[in-house]
């Protein structure tokens, strides 16, 4: 069975992607990963993290795969001993100097997709280093990566879902030109997700071929489903391969990656449980296997930028939108109370709550779940609709707890 790893951005997320069926998980830690604007975990958070993730069978991996200067690998080599007695599985490498060191605390070396590994030399390299796994390149075809699988001596492992960087392997300096701050140490502002326009200057010499029927442009980029020309050039889609599990498989990779460290738990709950769905869908009975279409219903109603396969089947077909999902998540109140005998949650709101409303309950504990909500009451009174600033009391089958957080979700215009 291929591992399915899911990310974990804070302890929400956490057991959002482990309650959803995460075989195994990858958090960040301040100061080492790639996204330093995300809610990281920190070294007093890696025992809990991990007798968290111990409690469902699952593997915790840290990733520390931002560019090490000689201050921070002198740092994290001198705080692997800690990272080792908190019974983390293994580290998420860029830098294959820390290879030898890290497994010898007894921690699984992963060489990053940062490393940009596009053949299977450099993984026979890197198993000679004492490297257990490695992320293959984005940049692969699925053909490519079966091939290089075949070949190589250790473990590998793709991303399946998530965003994709308009650079190789996520090695961008457009946020340090213009902003000063590093994607490759981590720090990223994404100036490539933003509306760009494009101009340009006449000139003599200037041999670019206008193919649009545009008189006075020399240059388009594309243009949008409704004919109107595109702004986000520079910006992917997100990666989808749900409907392609069997050729997944059949690659031999040990490992699906999921992205996603610095998105919302409802994303991780909601990605994670329908590739968990259709990975064991298709082992149970891989001759009569099919796509469900709910899936990709499923996906696309968190956050995204629209899909694509990536460069699975060569390259990418399009670029992207903004945020493509079909709900708005609004924060509406929190958790008072739950009374197990009777199955009720007992939620303080401040916005109104009706019958037939989508609601998200998320917390540490809890995780992220979604609930539609078929029965209130206030004063043990059945109602209709809950005014904002009461506390109502609906039926919930799932356990949550005090002081989770409650969104309405509501469908875009």
């Amino acid at each position: 069975m291929v591992e399915l790893l899911a990310p974990a951005g804070n302890f929400i997320s956490l057991r959002a992607v482990l309650e959803n069926g995460a075989d195994a998980v990858y958090i960040g830690l301040d100061g080492y990963n790639m996204r330093a604007n995300a809610n990281n975990f920190t070294f007093n958070d890696l025992d809990k993290v991990a007798k968290t993730a111990g409690e469902y069978g699952a593997k915790t991996y840290l990733c520390t795969n931002t560019i090490l200067r000689e201050d921070a690998a002198a740092k994290l080599k001198s705080q692997l001993p800690e990272i080792a007695a908190a019974e983390i599985d293994g580290l998420i490498l860029s830098d294959i100097g820390l290879i030898e060191d890290t497994a010898g605390h007894g921690l699984e070396p992963h060489i990053s997709v940062q490393e940009n590994i596009t053949n299977s030399f450099t993984l026979k390299t890197l198993k000679k280093l004492g490297a257990k796994r490695a992320i293959l390149s984005r940049e692969l075809s699925i053909d490519e990566i079966k091939r290089i699988t075949e070949k190589s001596p250790i473990e590998t492992e793709v991303f399946i879902h998530g965003a994709m960087c308009m650079a190789i392997s996520g090695r961008c300096f457009l946020s340090y030109g213009l902003y000063g701050r590093s994607a490759n140490c981590g720090d990223c502002l994404q100036p490539c997700r933003k509306n760009w326009t494009l101009t340009y200057e006449e000139s003599d010499d200037d041999k670019v071929i206008n193919f649009s029927d545009i008189l006075d442009e020399s240059f388009v980029i594309s243009k949008s489903y409704d004919d109107s020309y595109r702004t986000n050039f520079f910006s992917p889609k997100d990666m989808m391969m749900i409907e392609h599990i069997p050729e997944l498989v059949d690659t031999g990779v040990a490992s699906f990656k999921i992205e996603g460290r610095a998105r919302s738990p409802d994303y991780g709950a909601m990605v994670t449980g329908v590739y968990r769905q259709a990975i064991d869908r298709y082992f149970e009975n891989p001759d009569d296997y099919k796509v469900d279409p709910s899936w990709i219903e499923r996906l696309s109603e968190v956050f995204n930028r629209g899909f694509d396969t990536g460069f699975y089947f060569n390259q990418p077909y399009e670029i992207s939108e903004d945020n493509q999902s079909k709900y708005i998540k609004k924060d509406i109140g929190k958790v008072v109370n739950y009374y197990s005998k009777v199955k009720v949650v007992e939620l303080k709101i401040w916005d109104d709550l009706a019958l037939g409303d989508k609601i998200l309950i998320q917390g540490q504990t809890t995780g992220s779940i979604e609930h539609v909500i078929e029965s209130m009451e206030i004063d043990r009174k059945p109602i209709e609709r809950a005014p904002k600033g009461c506390n109502v009391a609906v039926a919930c089958e799932t356990k949550v707890r005090e002081n989770d957080f409650v969104y309405k979700l509501t469908e875009r215009d």
